[in-house]
């Protein structure tokens, strides 16, 4: 039984599956905090070298503080091994991480040597204490800094990976508890770290947590909507996720401490704990029920919601032919639950196909974000500028795809906006020494709005042609690859920063030969979910642009009635038969031709 033609009989999208949708987008704004904190948490502030008298010549130890800094830290160069540095952007004054050296009886500096008395660090955008600031992580222990957003990211791409499995084996719920028990448990240990490693191996846990918590409500909010709801949902949970990334720098302020904005972010996953407790706020998916031959969890599932919806599946013209005892007659013998994975799909090829194309363009969409964000940084020194246009630039992306993709189809505004994305991503390359700064920042924002299109496009298009049985697994590879491609940012910290352009011309030509590949996806507009293996390997690909051949015009055309609706005209016929079937007698004021109908219907039986 195909779950979209389920779907009208417990009363559509109504009432009830408004309401769970609602609740299963909760999640991502909590996510959204939990996740962009990191930003907050290890973000550089303007410091240099707190000063040491021990260093300079007697004469000089006992002048003011002001005279003091300008005799020991030295003018800044290139060689400073901070790779960087400055929360606002701002050019330092000084030195990050030498101090002057002076001989026994000189007044002129002889060289310089590391810090001895450790930084001063500037107040910065955002919290007064982060990670960086409690330890030192700058100088010698830059390197840290970058491998700790490596961590994080390896942790998002391993619970995608491990638990995406887990979805398909347990269910959406189960998996979506135990994430969030984790959760809770894991930022509990953060805010609780007394040192840089303890911190960086449970921010690396607490990434697995959050990406099956995030993957089970992606999952689970999809596959309890028609057709025509799906995309309105996705675009309303990354809202969320937006509005969550906005009120972070809010919260941050509020904070000032790092421990104390990590308690704050942590508490409201104790709501979700009400999901555990109230099973009908986020119920198991009868899709997934359905798919994987769980009959009695569906039908029990099925009738709460259309109770929510208030629609009475027992009460129609014939009881023989409701809902259940249609699903008694396709499930006639008693059914045992199959679980599927990866090995299942050995010759799945059109599947693997769609996988592959759309794993490499979320991990190209998510990987050259950084490219055009980059450039923004040398318009502005304010922090929160930078901020509030990327996450801007997300909240664009997300109005484009609702006014263009239900109307131009999926594959097609992916490629229009894969295509941009390459073309941008070009003449910055290109033209980068010709071009107005203005010109520059607009191709850099609008740059940046059609790879966040890209990324996001990408994800729910593949969660619309992988199957259901394994939707959670698939789903995951693609999300992991997603998370792979923004690791190769903070990669690139680790060299010191070098290696950028390189970094941009890769994933330029990655655009560009992505779209080659996009052209051989189907369209998943308007269509079904596929539930089997067998329903994601009937996909085809569709010629890109219909055109109507005007030599062959029909003799006859007829307009369709806008009112005719074939579920009710084959749910009339369906109880037709089930009349005949069942030898009820049809009332009649001529006898005769009373008569004359049972015979028919006896001589029928």
């Amino acid at each position: 039984m195909e779950f979209d033609k389920i779907i009208p009989h417990v009363g559509g999208f109504g009432r009830c599956h408004k309401t769970l949708a609602a609740l299963a987008c909760l999640p991502n704004l909590l996510v959204a905090l939990s996740f962009f904190s990191s930003v907050f948490f290890t973000l550089i502030p303007n410091h240099h070298c707190r000063p040491d008298r021990q260093l300079l010549p007697e004469i000089l130890r006992n002048v003011s503080e002001i005279q003091l800094l300008n005799y020991s830290l030295p003018l800044p160069t290139d060689d400073d091994d901070d790779g960087g540095g400055g929360g606002d952007g701002q050019a330092a004054a000084w030195s990050r991480c030498r101090l002057l050296r002076y001989g026994a009886s000189q007044l002129l500096p002889n060289g310089s040597v590391a810090c001895t008395r450790g930084w001063h660090f500037e107040p910065s955008a955002g919290l007064q204490t982060n990670v960086v600031v409690q330890w030192n992580l700058v100088c010698k222990n830059y390197w840290k800094i970058p491998l700790e957003q490596v961590g994080y990211s390896i942790g998002w791409a391993v619970g995608f990976l491990t638990l995406g499995t887990v979805v398909d084996g347990l269910g959406r719920r189960s998996t979506f508890i135990l994430s969030v028990v984790g959760v809770i448990i894991l930022h509990v240990g953060i805010s609780v770290s007394v040192d840089f490693i303890m911190f960086l191996v449970f921010r690396m846990f607490s990434g697995i947590a959050l990406a099956g918590l995030f993957l089970s409500a992606y999952v689970a909010r999809l596959e309890m909507c028609d057709p025509p709801h799906r995309l309105v949902i996705m675009i309303t949970a990354s809202i969320c996720t937006v509005v969550g990334e906005m009120l972070l720098p809010g919260l941050a302020e509020l904070c000032r401490n790092w421990r104390i904005l990590q308690g704050v972010v942590t508490t409201p996953f104790l709501i979700l704990l009400l999901y555990w407790c109230i099973p009908s706020m986020f119920p198991e998916s009868p899709r997934w029920l359905l798919a994987t031959r769980q009959i009695g969890k569906c039908k029990q599932i099925l009738q709460g919601i259309a109770i929510g919806n208030g629609v009475n599946v027992e009460d129609e013209l014939y009881t023989q032919c409701n809902l259940f005892n249609e699903m008694n007659s396709v499930f006639e013998k008693p059914t045992q639950f199959r679980s599927y994975t990866f090995c299942d799909m050995t010759t799945a090829r059109t599947t693997w196909k769609n996988i592959l194309i759309l794993g490499f363009t979320t991990f190209i969409g998510n990987g050259i974000q950084h490219c055009f964000s980059k450039n923004l940084v040398g318009y502005s020194p304010n922090f929160y500028l930078k901020y509030f246009v990327i996450a801007g630039a997300e909240g664009v992306a997300l109005f484009f795809l609702y006014f263009t993709v239900n109307k131009f189809g999926r594959r097609g505004i992916l490629l229009f906006s894969t295509i941009f994305t390459g073309l941008s991503s070009l003449l910055l390359l290109a033209l980068i020494q010709y071009l107005h700064k203005g010109v520059h920042l607009t191709l850099s924002i609008l740059g940046l709005v059609s790879a966040c299109s890209v990324s996001i496009l990408s994800i729910f298009f593949a969660s619309e042609v992988v199957p259901t049985v394994v939707r959670g697994a698939t789903l995951g590879l693609i999300m992991a690859t997603g998370c792979i491609g923004k690791a190769t940012s903070p990669i690139m910290d680790l060299h010191n920063k070098h290696g950028y352009f390189l970094h941009h011309v890769v994933f330029a030509s990655f655009a560009v030969l992505s779209v080659l590949c996009i052209m051989l996806l189907p369209e998943s507009k308007r269509k079904p979910l596929p539930d089997s293996i067998k329903d994601g390997e009937n996909q085809r690909r569709p010629p890109m642009l219909l055109f109507r051949n005007k030599d062959r015009v029909p003799l006859l055309h007829s307009k369709q009635n806008g009112n005719y609706n074939p579920e009710s005209y084959s749910k009339l016929v369906t109880s037709t038969k089930k009349v005949l079937a069942n030898n009820i007698p049809i009332q009649s004021q001529d006898p005769t031709r009373g008569s004359v109908i049972k015979k028919t219907q006896e001589s029928a039986i």
